[in-house]
This record gives C-alpha cells, sequence and structure tokens, in this order.
C-alpha cells in the first residue's frame, strides 16, 4: 500500500480468500484492506497516538440516519459525557479532497453535532471546528491534543 503523511504504524496484515486483510484494534477483527481501510487504520493510530483520544472513545464505521437514508461514517471520537468530539471522514489516497467531501461530512454531522471534523485521504488532512451559531465550519492547522 502507498505510504502515507500520517504516523507509520506496526499493523497486523494476512491474507485471505477475499485477499489481504488488515486487523482493526477498535473492531478487533480482519477487515479486507482497501486503500480506504489504509487510510482509516492510520487515522485511528493518529488519533490513539498523536492526539491521545482513549481507545474506548473511538468508534469504527457505523450505521446512522439522516433524513430516512442510511449512511455509515468512518470515525468518530466520543467525550465522556457521550456527546460526539470528532467526526472522520477518510477517502482513499487518490481521491481528491473538495467540496463534496466537505458537504458529506457536514450532512453526518447534523445527526452528530461534533465539535470537530476531519477530512483526510491520508495525504491531505483539513482540520475544521463547527461554529453552530453561524452554521459555518472554520478551519484550523491540526487538532488539539484530547483532553479528558
Amino acid at each position: 500500500m502507498k505510504p502515507l503523511r500520517l504516523p507509520a504504524g506496526n499493523f497486523r496484515v494476512k491474507s485471505t480468500e477475499k485477499g489481504r486483510a488488515i486487523f482493526d484494534q477498535i473492531r478487533k477483527k480482519f477487515i479486507i484492506l482497501t486503500p480506504e481501510e489504509w487510510v482509516r487504520q492510520h487515522v485511528v493510530l493518529f488519533l490513539l497516538t498523536q492526539k491521545r483520544i482513549p481507545h474506548n472513545l473511538i468508534n469504527v464505521e457505523k450505521q446512522l440516519i439522516i433524513a430516512g437514508t442510511t449512511k455509515r461514517y468512518d470515525i468518530i471520537s466520543y467525550n465522556t459525557d457521550g456527546s460526539i468530539h470528532l467526526i472522520v471522514e477518510c477517502k482513499a489516497p487518490e481521491i481528491k479532497i473538495d467540496q463534496s467531501v466537505f458537504d458529506q461530512i457536514a450532512r453526518y454531522n447534523l445527526a452528530l453535532n461534533a465539535k470537530y471534523l476531519m477530512v483526510t485521504n491520508g495525504l491531505e488532512h483539513y482540520f475544521c471546528t463547527m461554529d453552530y451559531e453561524n452554521q459555518t465550519y472554520n478551519f484550523i492547522a491540526d487538532l488539539p491534543e484530547y483532553v479528558l
């Protein structure tokens, strides 16, 4: 897989009848290794090691319903009170990060109300804070380290 601009990890990878699979330490199972999954696993490592988000406050690839439509977010992290701290949208490295990606994560956030948003293809990363009063997001240079 392509090297990314995220912390390198010592990932467990194995061959299966469906192709190569990578172990997801959050879901505690092997997942087929697609380019997007490669990015997702690197982001999880980044959140755990660089941003110090506790393992038990991270959730990966769960379903949510927005305006009657079923969607699936990539990664979220929670605050200790159960509110959403961060939503992450991961794309494969060859996918360009454009307005449609920000629109996608903004739609997810209508249901989740996160404080922070992150969009990445593993090579480019964008971080935002939410301004709910003005219904906009503001770009920031990096995510702050998680504080309990």
